[in-house]
């Protein structure tokens, strides 16, 4: 459906220390990295590029928007939020059902250093 999704950052090389940790909860390795630039996912597959505003102005993270990475299982979303907090990250929702969604919907939210908002979800009933 999309080929990547970006997030910015005032300090992209800094800001992939976190998501080096949080996102290896998930089983999501860095695709490639270069000074300024880190990208999560696989070459054919869709990809998260972390990196600085192209035009040159501040980073500000958007409001009503997030990004959600999918799980594997419901102890990776909760490795993904605990890792998340201890990487420097904010809560914004504790691991657990969001029925509301749907029955088996599983889920956290957290914030990156930046203010970044993020999701974990696993869409299955089993652990």
């Amino acid at each position: 459906m999309f080929s990547h999704v970006t997030i910015g950052s005032k300090d992209p090389d800094k800001a992939a220390a976190f998501y080096d940790a949080v996102l290896k909860t998930l089983g999501i390795e860095p695709f490639f990295k270069m000074e300024g630039v880190a990208s999560y996912g696989t070459a054919a597959g869709p990809k998260v590029f972390i990196l600085k505003p192209f035009d040159g102005g501040p980073h500000v993270p958007g409001n009503g928007g997030h990004v959600a990475f999918l799980a594997p299982s419901r102890a990776a979303v909760d490795a993904f939020h605990a890792k998340a907090l201890e990487m420097g990250g904010s809560d914004e929702g504790a691991p657990g059902l969001r029925a509301h969604y749907h029955p088996n919907y599983y889920g956290a939210y957290v914030r990156d250093p930046e203010g970044n908002k993020l999701q974990a979800v696993c869409h299955s009933s089993k652990g």
